[in-house]
């Protein structure tokens, strides 16, 4: 797929920035900005009237997102906040003896280290593997796995370098070692495939805000079904519980699918959202969004590589690199680059020690160059 004007039409803010900003917060698409217009009319104009067909609209996600990570059954797909609610499932849900260790990297988002971190009060210790330690990322981190690591934790692709992960040869040593494997998949998912089942992955969970470009405020978590009734629960409410709709009902249990870690009211409005954004993400196929953004990728770093003040900060390794490419400016402040291209349309970010290109499969290769030609006026 290329950006043809159907494609243009899709995206309107290509025609008022050079939007770089995907892995942090993505602008939505046309048909979710319609998706939640048109729930918002329905619910000024007739309330809850139509519920049931809302509850459609979710089981309808919950079904794309299952065959996004392709997992078993929707009902491995639990809808929470956010990525640091899942994490926070997981992290509060496992029950943790004193001596037990956790293994990740050192380049991980706050998300997947403050929550971890917090398990020192029950005599957790968090080991932070320096990725670069050994001969690939994989083994450093492998290397770090003793008797007593209880969980690997890592994300799919690294937030500030870019560094995309082999996640295969990590799940598969955690379960042959009975070690849970848990995926911080918000850099990759409706960008690149996953397949959870390929990758022995137990957790997997991912803010829509991103790559999947909804709104902030709806997650997807994966928790493999044999896993489910291990992790205690927190948090209860009326629907978490197996008989959803029997509120008449003193008798209660909790739900046998992944609804359970699920407390209470849905976000209808971000799933509607969610759901308009995964029909054109599917739509598309990832395979091809993956081959596009690759390309895109691609066309960064040869940019960054030949410019004689630029250093790429992001591995140039195929399959070591997704959508995110980072570069240092030689001579100037890193922070100053980032304000004035901001101020210039480029929408971007500050990470890693320099600044961060995050563009879609959308973004006309046009843009990219643009952006640098910014950058290069910045220089001189």
């Amino acid at each position: 797929m290329t950006t043809t004007s159907i494609d243009r039409d899709e995206f309107p803010h290509l025609d008022r920035l050079i939007y770089l900003n995907h892995a942090a917060v993505a602008p939505w698409p046309r048909s979710v900005a319609v998706a939640v217009s048109e729930f918002a009319e329905q619910n000024a104009l007739y309330g809850a009237q139509h519920y049931p067909r809302w509850l459609g609209t979710e089981i309808t996600l919950r079904q794309r997102l299952a065959q996004l990570i392709n997992a078993p059954s929707p009902d491995d797909i639990a809808l929470l906040k956010n990525t640091s609610e899942a994490l926070s499932v997981v992290a509060y849900g496992i029950d943790w003896q004193p001596g037990d260790n956790i293994v990740t990297s050192d380049q991980e988002f706050p998300s997947n280290r403050i929550v971890w971190e917090s398990l020192k009060q029950f005599g957790v210790e968090l080991r932070e593997v320096d990725l670069n330690s050994a001969a690939t990322p994989e083994a450093a981190l492998i290397q770090q796995v003793d008797a007593n690591t209880r969980l690997l934790t890592i994300s799919s692709i690294q937030y500030a370098s870019g560094l995309k992960m082999a996640l295969a040869p990590l799940g598969r040593h955690c379960r042959a070692n009975g070690i849970y494997f848990c995926v911080d998949a918000i850099q990759s998912l409706g960008a690149i495939p996953f397949d959870a089942q390929a990758i022995e992955a137990d957790f997997v969970m991912a803010d829509g805000h991103k790559w999947m470009l909804a709104p902030e405020g709806l997650a997807l978590f994966y928790c493999r079904a044999g896993l489910r009734d291990r992790l205690k629960l927190h948090q209860y409410g009326w629907h978490m519980v197996e008989a959803l709709g029997d509120y008449d009902s003193k008798a209660w249990c909790v739900a046998k699918n992944a609804r359970r870690f699920e407390c209470g009211s849905p976000n209808m409005v971000a799933i509607h959202a969610l759901n308009a954004a995964m029909g054109l993400i599917l739509g598309v196929e990832v395979e091809t969004i993956e081959k596009q953004l690759l390309q895109r990728s691609e066309h960064l770093m040869q940019i960054i590589n030949d410019h004689p003040r630029l250093t790429l900060l992001t591995p140039m390794e195929p399959g070591r690199y997704g959508g995110i490419v980072t570069f240092h400016v030689e001579g100037v402040e890193q922070q100053k680059l980032y304000q004035q291209l901001m101020a210039d349309g480029v929408i971007c970010a500050q990470r890693g020690g320099g600044v961060r290109f995050s563009p879609h499969f959308y973004t006309p290769l046009t843009q990219l160059e643009q952006a640098f030609e910014k950058v290069g006026r910045f220089i001189d």
